[in-house]
């Protein structure tokens, strides 16, 4: 069987999480956050049922790359957390979370990490005959419903078409308990207390009726529908392809209750007023056109491939049935990596890669002017293995970034450099052990360097610095890990110092009833752990028991000033898998820490544990065509807040959700 352009090992440098198989169809949500954040070191910033973001380390928005085949969303994303992520799973082979010096390979601006899909949308090979599948999964915690298909079929021996379509649709999602937090309904309390001093009973036994506000969270439904269609050639020499999807979701935007009385004629500026204002959605489109290439050399380079994206996006904030901010623009990203052979031990890839993005917002919440971004960089990622067990590993890119806006009469050029060596050793039992530097640069991002304006999604009013330099960081990771068939142990430490590091930072004052933030380049460090292990305990013909165990912490602060906001905190997990033939069944508790070491105008979060149970299910064999899955996360119907989330105050996470997820495939 020809395969063209097959999943690239861009993981010479790096520790990789990576969610695939069963694990994935089980896990697959509306949005990207919420399906990687039971891994090590993952988080979300789970805004909205509609909106969310991984957040790796503690770090997210433009520090943390979300990619397709190392391709950006080229969505708008990370302009502002209430922004969906473009992403489809049902194209997906499975999903890596990079960490450390192999992010070098789609941006310096990664400090974070970085996200990849391999997706099947371009065909990778050519089927003996007509393969399909499709998915169907029902969750009761939203009444969610979703349904997806995808058909790959061969034209002759060299040529193969594909298309796919999904569907998925929520109700405002249910909780196990208060909507609010407790700071957040103390609040509440207090401005009805005032309002009924002040003789306005009707508003304060709103205020009051709100504050005790269970079930369901207000505006929270969401819709999603995608189709696509891809075609491949793929022979012996070498593959080339070209897919289009097109993404249309609608999904609610939660407010925050106000707190302060307001006279009437300025209840309907005040952002997340609910007396009389209407609630707020988002609808987004893109429209998106990729291309997957490769060339066999044969001799040094082994092979040449090239990935590009363009896509046009749009959307529209709605205020009830009127429009409100509009956010449109178009990107264009291409890559071509030259790939050396292994020889002598000796390998690696390098090559040049090119983003341009454009974007204009209109409206009543134009935080930024229209702007546009061009970045063309140069990498390249080098690994030897010398014998003995022992590799040394280099990497270095250079970018040149342009920033420019014509609203702001503002342009100016970044020259930024990275790089990051490692070392490390592996015995013939399984052990290994190795330690990396990374030296990485990030320009500002245009909402860094020329925001001005009130920000509802994060209840301020954000003021940009037209100066702001080049953030810089020096990263150290050491990590210990241990595989064999039955056990398998991984510790990772890592350590990143930051010089001008941009962090929005409260000045004290107001403007226009919402507190000031002001991009600022300060010094600051981020440092912590993740663990995870796993043993069988009893194994037999046809079964196992095998228990597992993770935890994974982040301590981050601005120096001179105190901790950086929204950080998750210390979180362990631990579960057993039972195997009995073609039935696997999973229990796990995760246990998520309080949040006291929070910033300016935070409302810490309490500790919280989660139950989770799975059965997946092969009736006609682990590889047959049919798989069954029935999960129960959070069992108990806790109610948990997530502190790397601007809206955990009135976002909760989701209460006892019973899914039900069935697959079929030929």
């Amino acid at each position: 069987m020809v395969v063209g352009h097959p999943p690239t090992d861009f993981g010479l440098l790096a520790a990789t999480g990576t969610i695939s198989g069963d694990a994935l169809v089980s896990s697959t949500r509306a949005q990207i956050g919420e399906i990687l954040n039971s891994l090590p070191g993952v988080s979300s910033t789970s805004f909205s049922p509609g909106a969310s973001r991984p957040v790796l380390r503690g770090f997210s928005g433009d520090r943390v790359s979300v990619l397709t085949d190392g391709i950006g969303s080229l969505d708008a994303s990370n302009v502002s957390v209430d922004h969906a992520v473009v992403f489809d799973a049902l194209t997906v082979d499975h999903i890596d979370v990079y960490h450390g010096p192999s992010v070098l390979l789609f941006g310096g601006n990664a400090i974070g990490g970085a996200v990849n899909a391999l997706d099947k949308r371009i065909p990778r090979q050519v089927p003996g005959s007509i393969t399909g599948t499709a998915i169907g999964s029902y969750g009761t915690a939203a009444d969610e419903r979703a349904l997806s298909g995808a058909l790959d079929v061969p034209l002759g021996d060299r040529f193969v078409a594909h298309v796919d379509g999904s569907w998925r649709k929520s109700d405002d999602l249910r909780i196990g308990g208060h909507v609010y937090s407790k700071a957040l309904r103390a609040e509440m309390l207090e401005s009805a207390a005032e309002l009924r001093g002040e003789g306005e009973a009707g508003e304060a036994d709103e205020l009051e009726e709100a504050a005790g506000r269970k079930g369901r969270i207000p505006n929270s439904a969401a819709r999603t529908s995608t189709i696509g269609a891809g075609l491949a050639f793929i022979d012996a020499g070498g593959s080339l392809g070209i897919s289009y999807q097109r993404y249309d979701t609608r999904y609610g935007v939660p407010a925050r209750p106000a707190t302060e009385h307001h006279d009437e004629e300025e209840e309907g500026e005040e952002g997340g007023h609910e007396h009389g204002e209407e609630p707020v959605t988002i609808d987004l489109v893109q429209d998106r056109f990729d291309l997957r290439g490769e060339v066999k050399l044969g001799g040094f380079f082994d092979s040449f491939q090239v990935r590009g994206a363009y896509a046009d996006y749009r959307h529209v904030e709605y205020e009830g049935e009127e429009t409100g901010t509009v956010f449109e623009g178009e990107g264009l990203e291409a890559r071509g990596d030259l790939v050396q052979a292994n020889r002598a031990g000796w390998r690696g890839r390098s090559g040049v890669q090119y983003l341009w993005r454009s974007l204009t917002v209109t409206g009543p919440e134009a935080v930024v002017p229209d702007y546009d971004i061009e970045r063309l960089g140069f990498f390249t990622l080098q690994s030897f293995e010398p014998g003995g067990g022992f590799s040394i590993d280099a990497s270095g890119r250079y970018d040149q970034a342009r920033i420019s806006s014509r609203g702001a009469d503002y342009s100016k050029d970044f020259d930024l450099w990275s790089g990051a060596v490692g070392a490390a050793w592996k015995s013939d039992g399984g052990f290994s052990l190795g330690a990396n530097y990374v030296h990485g640069a990030r320009a500002p991002s245009p909402e860094e360097l020329l925001s001005d304006g009130i920000h509802i999604a994060t209840q301020s009013y954000e003021v940009g610095d037209r100066t702001l330099g080049i953030e810089r960081s020096n990263g150290f990771e050491a990590y210990v890990r241990f595989g064999s068939p039955k056990f398998d142990l991984s510790l990772t430490g890592y350590y990143t110092d930051f010089d001008n590091y941009i962090a929005p930072l409260a000045t004290g004052e107001v403007r226009e009833e919402q507190p000031v933030y002001q991009y600022t380049g300060v010094d600051a460090v981020f440092k912590g752990f993740e663990a995870s292990g796993s043993v069988e305990a009893f194994g037999w013909d046809g079964g196992s028991l095998r228990f597992d165990a993770a935890a994974d912490y982040t301590h981050a602060r601005i120096k001179n000033l105190g901790p950086v906001p929204r950080i998750p905190p210390l979180r362990i997990r631990g579960g057993s898998d039972l195997r009995l033939g073609d039935l696997n069944l999973r229990a796990e508790v995760e246990w998520n820490a309080s949040q006291d070491r929070v910033g300016a105008f935070e409302n810490p979060t309490d500790a919280f544990t989660l139950v989770n149970l799975n059965a997946d299910w092969h009736p006609l064999g682990e590889d047959g065509p049919v798989t069954v899955i029935l999960a129960a996360n959070n069992l108990f119907d806790v109610v948990g807040r997530r502190s790397a989330s601007f809206t955990r105050d009135f976002v909760p996470i989701a209460g006892r959700d019973v899914r039900l997820t069935t697959k079929f495939s030929f």
